[in-house]
């Protein structure tokens, strides 16, 4: 069982990559699809829980972009052993921009958005409770995968 943590800006390619790696063997869980929440963190951390305690592996889709947004989800997974893994989206403010204008209906946010997002974002390590960081690039309209490098991360 995994709870694999999406991290990056918005638009720099991280629901592609669910769909394209984890669509047929991991449960979905995104804030975007919790718009109508009350409270959608709390909504999200309890549908991760849900979905470990059925043995299902999930997928969080968000930007997560700090340690202290990653800490209670990385918290859930550990309670109910599940393999934590990281995937650091490595993609400029430019690029994610210039994906973000191809978007259509809700799906495309503000630019404002990703602006705010970027100073925010924080490498993920596996000092935070992750088993595996990965950094997941976009070359020639493919993912590229690699396991982080170095001791802490």
């Amino acid at each position: 069982m995994e709870l694999a943590v999406l991290i990056g800006l918005q638009g720099a390619g991280k629901s592609s990559f669910y769909r394209a790696r984890f669509a047929q063997t991991h449960t979905h869980v995104s804030m975007d699809l919790l718009r109508n929440s009350r409270n959608p963190r709390t909504r999200q951390l309890a549908l991760i829980e849900q979905a470990l305690r059925s043995g299902e592996s999930v997928v969080v889709d968000n930007t997560n972009p700090r340690a202290e947004d990653r800490s209670p989800i990385i918290a859930i997974g550990k309670a109910f052993g599940a393999r934590v893994t990281g995937y650091h989206f490595d993609a400029s403010v430019s690029d994610c921009i210039r994906r973000n204008a191809l978007r259509r209906g809700r799906t495309r946010v503000p630019e404002v958005a990703i602006y705010a997002t970027a100073p925010k974002l924080e490498y993920p390590l596996v000092a935070e409770g992750f088993d595996a960081v990965f950094i997941v690039r976009t070359v020639a309209g493919a993912f590229e995968v690699e396991a982080a490098q170095g001791p802490s991360s």
